[in-house]
């Protein structure tokens, strides 16, 4: 379904196409557009949901983790300075140093901070990279049980097999039907429906009464943590930060790669997920919010202080506006 329109002057010049579900607790469907089951990755926005046996296991408690440390365990941060040091405390914590990590480098997505290291003559490090919050909560949890750190990104690892099973509990789907693939930091990332994914963040957002009391519990520190700081969860400027920022505990966002987003609405207990079938990131950003308009979550102030994610601007070398960003669906309610 036609999802965004990038307009330059008077003409439409591209479209996205793509998919959106909202559903509740139970996994129904309450809103959608397009194939609300349409199966794709979850990539990082599965992040949240991985941190939950890092809670649930007593990990957290044991090596006395702060909401600032589980908030960029959950994130696909930008590597500036407060992101790797947070990354770096937690591999501290429970003795193990950045070279331990198995995320791989890469330049940061903060363009100031990659300027600098440029400057200065610097090559990123691990802990610049956005999956190295991850990373460091998958060695804790192998540490805490004493299980090996070698190759703990492994699928067949005890940490990733119990990730793999909190995410298809959280989603509601059985682990015979979520698809393995792996992500670009080398760790499997999980293939389901969009309708799965959503559900997984509706009850991240609102822990149904028929989840069992602990993970009742992770999942409202894991909640806590991302609203407690959200620049922890992605960066300066991006869009699951602000987005938690200016909506004040409305929303739980988190962006994955190939322009896959999932929020969960902690009033409303609904989760959506949406993606762009051609893995084009510039239109999540007006897809989401537009979504969040049209069930009556933003509005007024809010939706205006989120303009420049609503509605970008397309503009040329010369710094003029010559076109925009636009959402261009109606969401379907009720079942499909």
């Amino acid at each position: 379904m036609l999802l965004v329109e990038v307009t330059r002057g008077p003409l439409v010049e591209s479209r996205h196409y793509g998919h959106v579900a909202v559903v509740d607790g139970r996994g129904d469907i309450k809103y959608s557009a397009g194939d609300p089951h349409y199966f794709t990755y979850m990539r990082s926005s599965a992040k949240p949901l991985q941190v939950i046996p890092v809670i649930e296991s007593g990990a957290a408690r044991h090596f006395g983790f702060s909401k600032k440390q589980l908030a960029v365990m959950t994130g696909s941060h930008a590597g500036e300075d407060i992101h790797t040091t947070a990354v770096e405390s937690i591999l501290q914590d429970i003795g193990l140093r950045p070279e331990h990590l198995m995320c791989g480098t890469q330049w940061p997505f903060h363009r100031p901070t990659t300027e600098r290291l440029r400057r200065e003559g610097l090559e990123p490090g691990l802990l610049h990279n956005n999956c190295s919050g991850k990373h460091s909560a998958m060695l804790a949890l192998a540490v805490f049980h004493g299980y090996s750190i070698e190759n703990y990104l492994s699928p067949d690892h005890p940490v990733q097999t119990a990730m793999f099973n909190a995410v298809s509990e959280m989603c509601g789907i059985s682990p015979k039907e979520v698809v393995l693939g792996i992500d670009g930091c080398g760790v499997p990332v999980f293939g389901m429906p969009l309708s799965a994914m959503a559900t997984g963040f509706a009850r991240l957002a609102s822990p149904p009464d028929q989840l069992p009391p602990l993970r009742a519990e992770a999942c409202r520190a894991v909640t806590g943590a991302m609203l407690a700081f959200p620049e922890m969860v992605s960066g300066s400027k991006r869009l699951d930060t602000e987005l938690m920022l200016r909506t004040s505990g409305k929303v739980v966002a988190k962006i994955g790669a190939e322009a896959v987003h999932c929020c969960g609405i902690p009033e409303l207990g609904l989760g959506l997920a949406i993606k762009i079938e051609d893995g084009g990131e510039r239109a999540i950003a007006p897809t989401v919010i537009e979504v969040l308009k049209q069930i009556g979550i933003l509005a007024g102030e809010q939706l205006q202080a989120l303009r420049k994610f609503h509605h970008p601007e397309v503009v040329n070398r010369r710094g003029e506006v010559v076109g925009t960003i636009r959402p261009a669906f109606k969401l379907r309610s009720g079942k499909v």
